[in-house]
């Protein structure tokens, strides 16, 4: 049931209306940030079509419907082939694809398609989930394309994504939109404490690091999270000294080392908050408003060399190096020159101001 999922209300009211007037679109996207819950509430539509004892309009969580579709049949392999196709749940009805690699295939596309024809095995509906479709190519996406044109009235797609952008226009335009908000970090805090996954300050900073994600925050390993934050702080005072490109140089070959590969963007998330905390404090912020809170007197130290109209330009040029690595940019050479852009920002700022005087 919806009243079990985390946050976005909106949604779950925007939901329950579409289904209580059974006028479930045939297709639609799911757009929000990694870990707020997009295939939870999707796995909870496949529940309301196929629940033998809905509550309402709601499935009720508990016959062997309801409890089957939570079950997924991944492949027991990294390295199998059956990444390659529909992965079933203990459900015959309900199924999703991901991306075996870095695209979602042509395959996948054309098998979904012909499921979607069939009409359902055991229950009302059939219910299929394109996982991170922005990573449908051109090829796969016109494949899809086929079977949103002219969707079985018995079949719903829904394609889950956190980039809408990288979708093609004539997927966004067959498909109805609905966008989910990230968490607050007092309800990410909550399930922490509540799950005994954390307590107290650590579940708050843990919270607020991860940006209304409880994906993000169930992926942070305490003692590794200390590691990765230690080493972006190193960054963030280089960057506020404006002359340690030594460090900055280092900075990015350590980010970019074999046994850290997997860290990266979390890493990239660290330093966001770091930045944006000693932003905060240079404006004279409460310090209610820093994310990592046990770095106070760190963070005020920083904010007070620091220029505040730089912060603005780095989180924006980190943002602009994420959407370059989903086209698979050369990591290593994107990390030094984002680092060196925002060395010689502040140090280009610092000679004007030196000049003026």
């Amino acid at each position: 049931m919806f009243d079990q999922l985390i946050g976005n209300e909106n949604v779950k009211s925007l939901l329950r209306r579409i289904l209580e007037a059974r006028r479930l679109p045939g297709a639609m996207v799911f757009v929000g940030e990694e870990g707020v819950g997009k295939r939870l509430f999707a796995l909870e539509i496949a529940r309301a079509l196929n629940c033998r004892k809905p509550q309402g309009a709601e499935g009720c969580g508990e016959c062997p419907a309801c409890k089957r579709i939570s079950k997924f049949n991944y492949p027991q392999s990294a390295e199998s082939d059956d990444w390659k196709k529909i992965i079933w749940t203990d459900h015959p009805d309900v199924g999703m694809v991901v991306a075996p690699k870095r695209v979602l295939l042509v395959d996948q596309m054309r098998e979904i398609e012909s499921a979607a024809n069939y009409r359902p095995f055991e229950g009302a509906a059939r219910v299929f989930l394109v996982d991170d479709a922005d990573k449908l190519n051109d090829s796969s996406a016109n494949a899809l394309l086929k079977v949103l044109e002219e969707p079985p009235h018995t079949s719903h797609i829904i394609l889950l994504t956190s980039r809408p952008a990288m979708l093609l226009p004539t997927i966004r335009s067959r498909c109805q939109m609905i966008r989910f908000s990230p968490l607050a970090a007092e309800e990410v805090a909550n399930f922490l404490t509540q799950n005994k996954l954390a307590t107290g300050k650590d579940a708050r900073i843990r919270a607020r690091v991860a940006r209304g994600s409880i994906g993000r925050a169930l992926s942070q390993d305490t003692e590794k999270f200390s590691k990765q934050r230690e080493a972006m702080l190193k960054v963030l005072k280089a960057l506020a000294s404006g002359d340690d490109r030594i460090q900055l140089l280092h900075s990015a070959e350590e980010l970019n080392a074999a046994p850290i590969k997997d860290e990266y963007e979390a890493r990239l998330d660290i330093l966001e908050t770091l930045i944006r905390d000693a932003w905060m404090l240079s404006l004279a912020a409460p310090a209610t408003s820093v994310v990592n809170e046990d770095l106070l007197p760190q963070l005020r130290a920083i904010s007070e060399r620091l220029d505040r109209r730089r912060p603005g330009g780095w989180i924006s040029q980190i943002e602009e190096m994420r959407e370059q690595l989903v086209v698979n940019i050369n990591r290593k050479a994107a990390t030094d020159s984002l680092f060196l852009t925002m060395a010689t920002a502040t140090a280009s700022l610092k000679k004007r101001r030196f000049l003026i005087k």
